[in-house]
């Protein structure tokens, strides 16, 4: 499966995500959703973020040019909101699994599906 399948299949195709992208700890973005133009400084900061969560409680969580409030996270999660679009990161060995999700979609509903992939990639080395 190619790293778009994973995007379009198994996030978007689940109707649980409105947008994705999966992205290498570098930053470079390997498959993203039409129109989820994510850059690379944008991951970059994200996946800081994962070991040092104060760079996104002062500045927040910025994909595609759009800044989200950073609510929690942990060394492996991300969430973020702004509105009725939320945000659900997952870091993997070497990538980052991004979503963005809209009412009425749960933010439970978008972790499940993101959490899965990232645990499936995780036992895949990736």
């Amino acid at each position: 499966m190619s790293w778009q399948d994973y995007v379009d299949k198994q996030l978007l195709g689940t109707k649980c995500v409105t947008k994705a992208c999966i992205a290498g700890l570098d930053g470079a973005v390997w498959a993203k959703s039409d129109g989820f133009e994510v850059s690379k400084e944008e991951v970059a900061k994200l996946v800081a973020g994962f070991d040092n969560q104060d760079i996104l409680t002062g500045s927040g969580v910025t994909l595609a040019g759009q800044r989200y409030i950073y609510l929690s996270g942990t060394d492996r999660v991300i969430r973020a909101k702004l509105g009725k679009v939320g945000v659900h990161c997952m870091k993997t060995t070497q990538a980052v699994v991004v979503s963005l999700y809209e009412d009425p979609i749960q933010p439970q509903q978008a972790a499940s599906v993101v959490e899965k992939l990232g645990d499936y990639l995780v036992s895949c080395g990736y």
